[in-house]
């Protein structure tokens, strides 16, 4: 027999196809621990952050965070899909609000400097740490009270669209009728959970996660989320 543990095995079937479990195997959910006054998840849905719409959508981003920032000031994470997006993000936060105190995941960082870019994060400090999603930063690391306050994430996490991944997505359409899901949706939409899980670490935290990008706001996107979580759409 076999036992698998996981914080993240959702959509089970997702898993169970992946995995090759029978039929007849059993499912246990456990109830989080967290509860969902304890974050407060945003869908920001007014910014696309698509390729196509990236150079239009670094002003809103930097608004979006500057404000919150203002407004409860602490420690964030900001996530992105690659290192590109993140430095033009980041060079435009630096210009227009150079109050806010910056730090970047840099390419190739060796552990002397990972533990630098988080040694940025205390109990009494302030500022934006900027990253890439599914990287270094995603998970497994702990941030716990005031270490971590927020989180905004501007990507759908989605794998890159190159001829390994097209394979990948034929061979799970003609497996399992699900190719863009099993290749794309499901496994971009686990590391932004497992971004978001960065801020809340113990039953004493809390904090704020704004999910940055329409795309977000689709049920088939929604019903993803965490069953702990209580997200709200903001159109303005």
């Amino acid at each position: 027999s076999t036992v698998l543990f996981s914080a993240t095995l959702n959509p089970r079937h997702y898993y169970a196809d992946l995995l090759g479990l029978p039929a007849n195997t059993a499912w246990i959910d456990v109830e989080s621990p967290f509860h969902h006054d304890q974050l407060d998840v945003r869908i920001v849905s007014r910014i696309s952050t698509r390729f196509t719409h990236r150079q239009a959508s670094l002003a809103p981003i930097v608004e979006l965070m500057a404000e919150q920032f203002d407004t409860r000031p602490g420690n964030y994470l900001a996530f992105f899909s690659s290192f590109d997006y993140l430095q033009q993000v980041a060079e435009l936060m630096a210009r227009t609000h150079p109050h806010i105190s910056l730090w970047q995941q840099a390419r190739g960082m060796g552990e002397s400097e990972r533990h630098a870019f988080l040694d940025r994060f205390t109990l009494s400090s302030q500022g934006i740490g900027f990253a890439v999603l599914g990287g270094a930063f995603g998970e497994g690391i702990d941030l716990p009270g005031a270490r971590l306050i927020g989180a905004f994430i501007a990507t759908l996490g989605l794998p890159q669209l190159n001829p390994v991944n097209e394979q990948f997505k034929q061979r799970m359409a003609a497996l399992f009728g699900a190719g863009y899901d099993y290749t794309y949706l499901y496994p971009g939409v686990q590391k932004v959970i497992q971004a978001a899980g960065r801020v809340i670490r113990s039953q004493s935290d809390s904090g704020v996660v704004m999910l940055i990008d329409d795309r977000f706001a689709e049920h088939k996107v929604k019903q993803l989320f965490p069953a702990w979580w209580r997200p709200e759409t903001s159109m303005a």
